[in-house]
């Protein structure tokens, strides 16, 4: 006597093709389901250390900022040793604003060259697509 809980089809030996499909699309599902399962969780764990890696950088940021104005205290202080402390702290601080004002210009500079924001090239070689697309439909 067979078993009542064997599938009808099951105990033939063979699956209708509905079945069959109905198996896939449930094994398709529960693959894709534990796709995005991995996915969320791996990005989940990205993000952490991203979180945390930008931390430690804004901490480096900070740091480094106190250092470099230790550094400008003893540049002072060293040139201090021979010119008034006043002296010393005008020559530093115009060396400073002419580092900067060197920098925003270079910056200018650069930011100008990336203007217009539009990819110019991308934009040419897609008229030129679109042209020759029209020219070769109005030739047949």
């Amino acid at each position: 006597m067979p078993d009542s809980t064997e599938h009808p089809s099951a105990r033939h030996g063979r699956e209708s093709v509905g079945e069959l499909v109905e198996q896939a699309s449930e094994q398709f599902s529960r693959l894709i389901r534990q796709e995005l399962r991995l996915a969320q969780a791996e990005m989940r764990q990205k993000g952490r250390r991203f979180g945390i890696g930008g931390g430690l950088f804004g901490g480096a940021g900070v740091i480094g900022f106190l250092a470099l104005q230790a550094l400008v205290a003893a540049s002072i202080a060293a040139l201090a040793l021979v010119l008034p402390v006043w002296a010393s702290a005008l020559i530093i601080t115009a060396v400073l604003l002419a580092v900067a004002a060197v920098l925003a210009a270079t910056g200018r500079k650069q930011v100008g060259q990336g203007t217009p924001a539009a990819p110019e090239q991308a934009i040419e070689g897609l008229k030129a697509d679109a042209a020759e697309i029209k020219e070769r439909m109005t030739h047949r």
